[in-house]
């Protein structure tokens, strides 16, 4: 997809590329700011080579605005998401508390595998997953 960005900006030309920079922009700036642990860096690597490429095409003053306006928009996304959780703790606390009890879990199980991984003689203990008894609607 990237490479296919970088080879439309290069067909339009500085003129008619203008008014699609900020929706070119908007994946590679993701990509860029990603901090995922299984991150690609050849994507990382080819989202600034685009972006470099897409700079000397349409020039740094009209890609600096395009590229503050991403900027903006990501930072608004986030902050409503954050706001969005925040007001869903309050008005619904039992699934706040589903998602608080199995965030628990899942760092009780980091945890254990971390530390497995340090001493391979202990063996945590292991939550047993009963299938068919967690589908069950019976509580």
């Amino acid at each position: 997809i990237f490479k296919f960005l970088g080879a439309i900006s290069v067909d339009l030309g500085q003129d008619r590329i203008k008014p699609y920079l900020p929706t070119i922009l908007t994946p590679l700036y993701r990509e860029l700011n990603s901090n995922y642990a299984e991150q690609d860096p050849t994507l990382k690597n080819l989202s600034q080579e685009i972006i470099e490429l897409l700079k000397k095409l349409v020039g740094l003053e009209a890609f600096s605005l395009a590229f503050s306006s991403v900027q903006k928009q990501a930072n608004h996304k986030r902050a409503m998401r954050k706001k969005q959780r925040a007001l869903q703790t309050v008005a619904n606390p039992d699934i706040a508390a589903r998602r608080k009890l199995k965030r628990h879990k899942n760092k009780a199980e980091t945890r254990k595998r971390k530390i497995e991984s340090l001493r391979p003689m202990y063996k945590a203990k292991r939550h047993r997953s009963h299938a068919l008894k967690d589908l069950a609607m019976v509580e």
